[in-house]
Parts: structure tokens; sequence; C-alpha cells
């Protein structure tokens, strides 16, 4: 029994060994300097934001949900949802990734994003299709920054040398930009129509 344990316990020291002798001094600098530097604070920050943010979309989205009056709409916003909290999930990796515990920080823009799409809710008819339009319009808005977020944070990822966390960043990007373009398509095919020839 004791010999397991001194076999475990000289295999773990053999695999620290290997480790530090596979990363030269200059290269553990260089990773101290980048966790260190003005930019990957910048990115941190950023990733809080949108932690935050997301966060805040999911309960955003029940709401726009009940609102809808097409059930295409609904079915839209409910997906998008389930992928936000895939999106959450995804984020807590890249945290991890790059050695930094998860956290929120408010997030202004969408806190007023947010805002715009209860504001709508409160001024248009229930069951109308102006507004399933302005819920379109307010989902958009959410996308946009989400879209103009996660470009930033894929091109920061890929320059500071997080090839992993930049491609978890980029799948996340490429399903904002088609849930922008899947509220178009519903918007573009019946609703907008609908909706202009509302009393």
């Amino acid at each position: 029994m004791a010999t397991k344990t001194e076999n475990n316990t000289s295999s773990t020291v053999k695999k620290d060994i290997v480790e530090n002798l596979t990363q030269t001094p200059e290269s553990k600098d260089k990773d101290q300097n980048m966790a260190d530097s003005p930019l990957h604070k910048l990115f941190v920050d950023a990733l809080k934001d949108i932690y935050y943010a997301e966060n805040a979309i999911v309960d955003a989205l029940e709401k726009m949900e009940a609102a809808a009056t097409t059930e295409e709409l609904k079915d839209a916003f409910e997906d998008h949802q389930l992928q936000t909290k895939k999106h959450i999930s995804r984020l807590e990796k890249v945290f991890k990734m790059i050695g930094e515990q998860a956290e929120k920080k408010e997030c202004k823009a969408i806190v007023g994003i947010i805002k715009e799409g209860e504001e709508i809710i409160k001024s248009t008819e229930e069951g109308s299709m102006t507004r399933d339009v302005g819920l379109i319009i307010a989902a958009q808005k959410v996308e946009h920054y989400e879209i103009a977020t996660y470009g930033g944070l894929v091109q920061l990822a890929i320059t500071m040398g997080h090839e992993k966390a930049a491609d978890l960043l980029d799948r996340t990007l490429q399903e904002e930009e088609d849930t922008d373009l899947l509220l178009t398509d519903i918007a573009e095919s019946s609703i907008n129509i609908n909706a202009e020839q509302e009393d």
C-alpha cells in the first residue's frame, strides 16, 4: 500500500519536473508578463462584461418570449435562451483556460438595451404584430452588441495566443450572427407586412 502511494507521488513529481523543463524561463516570464499586461486586464474586463450581459439576456429573453405574439418569434426567443445558457457555459470555460475567476461586471450597455425592450412591451398593444416588430428590433440591438463584443474578444484572444479560448468565443460569435439573420428573416417574411396593415 505504501509502495503505491510512493509511486503516485513519484509520478506526480516527475510530471512537475517535465513541465518545468519544457517551459523555459523566457516562456514563464512571457506568460507572467502577459497576465500582468494592460491588454490582458482589458480582455478579462470585457469577458466579465459579456458574462454579466449573457446572464441578463437569459432573463430578458424569457420576458420577450412571453410578450411575443407569433409562435415563430416565441420559438426563436426560446431557442436563443437555451443557446445563451450554452454561451454562459463557454465563457466560464474561457475564464478557466486563462486562469481567471468567472465574475460578472455590470454591463451598462446591455442594461440600457434591455430597458428599451421592456419599454417596447409597455408601449405596444398585446397580441399585435407591431409589438413583435418592436421586440425583433430590441432583440437585434442585443445581438449587434454581442456580435461587436465577441468579434473583439476573438481577435484579442488570438493576439494573446489563447487559441482554444478564441475558438470557443468564435463559435458563440457565429451563433449570434446566425440569430441576427434569423430575426431579420422572421421580420421580413411576414411580421413587418402584417404590422403595416394594423390600425
